[in-house]
């Protein structure tokens, strides 16, 4: 009797030492399953052709950073494009993918520099301070088109605190440069670098800009340690997912559930009565 007491007793210490999964938490796991999958779908539906494909990590993350900042009303509503600077990739490549999600077509698919202090060929440093001439990771809003040293460029609104929301004040912008191209490469080996910004060939510097302007999204991606595990619009969970025709064919259907049940009471062979039960949805 003694031994079976202490059972019992070591029984209720173990269930409730364990965290109770509350309603909330289920919920938020069936969700973050259906973000995951919505991505997914997305991903294998663009078009990327011919060209080297983004990584789906990349792509992953910087999707959740676009649908937060979707939810929380900081981008155009109206328009589709996210830019993607894969900065993990050598400068030598072309690691800028500018994607409609409407089309799931790929606009773009060039080269992109790195600020001269984040490193040579690779870029691996990087900062939110005036004068280091670093790039500064994390997501970006569009802002306003202006003719400055570098023509016509696109200022850009750091929305990460602490890693570029100082992004405008230095003055980090989306402009052309001559340094971008495949004549700079051949001749040394790795791109032209900036003072910080993600500067794109002058031949398409107009065209990007013209595509990218008026608040969409655009992310400067690096795996680094203290920027995956901080970041805030990265890291925070999606609240919902848009539910329009523009995202339509990349969420699954879920199946209608009827609301009502209707029982028949039969008796000798004929209908005696008929009973509708409303279901929980």
């Amino acid at each position: 009797m003694k031994k079976t007491i202490m059972c019992i007793c070591a029984y209720i210490i173990v269930a409730f030492s364990h965290k109770v999964v509350s309603a909330d938490e289920g919920v938020s796991l069936v969700d973050e399953t259906r973000v995951e999958s919505y991505i997914s779908n997305l991903y294998k539906q663009i078009d990327f052709g011919k060209l080297a494909p983004l990584s789906y990590e990349v792509f992953n993350k910087a999707c959740r950073g676009y649908l937060n900042l979707l939810n929380a009303g900081k981008i155009n509503k109206t328009k589709s494009i996210i830019s993607i600077c894969d900065f993990s990739l050598a400068s030598t490549e072309n690691r800028l993918w500018i994607i409609d999600l409407i089309t799931k077509k790929v606009l773009f698919n060039t080269y992109v520099a790195h600020g001269k202090g984040s490193g040579d060929d690779l870029a691996t440093s990087f900062s939110n301070q005036e004068n280091t001439h670093k790039s500064s990771l994390g997501f970006y809003v569009t802002g306003d088109i202006y003719d400055g040293e570098h023509g016509t460029s696109l200022r850009l609104m750091g929305m990460d605190m602490g890693f570029n929301d100082a992004a405008y004040d230095r003055g980090i912008v989306v402009h052309g440069a001559e340094y971008v191209c495949n004549k700079f490469v051949a001749n040394n080996q790795r791109l032209g670098r900036s003072w910080g910004c993600p500067a794109v060939p002058a031949p398409l510097s107009l065209p990007i800009i013209n595509t990218i302007k008026d608040s969409t999204c655009l992310f400067i991606y690096y795996p680094e340690n203290k920027y995956m595990a901080n970041a805030y619009w990265l890291n925070k969970k999606v609240a919902y997912l848009p539910d329009n025709n523009m995202y339509a064919d990349a969420l699954q259907a879920e199946p209608v559930r009827p609301k009502t049940r209707i029982i028949k009471y039969i008796s000798n062979g004929k209908v005696d009565s008929v009973k509708t039960i409303g279901l929980i949805q």
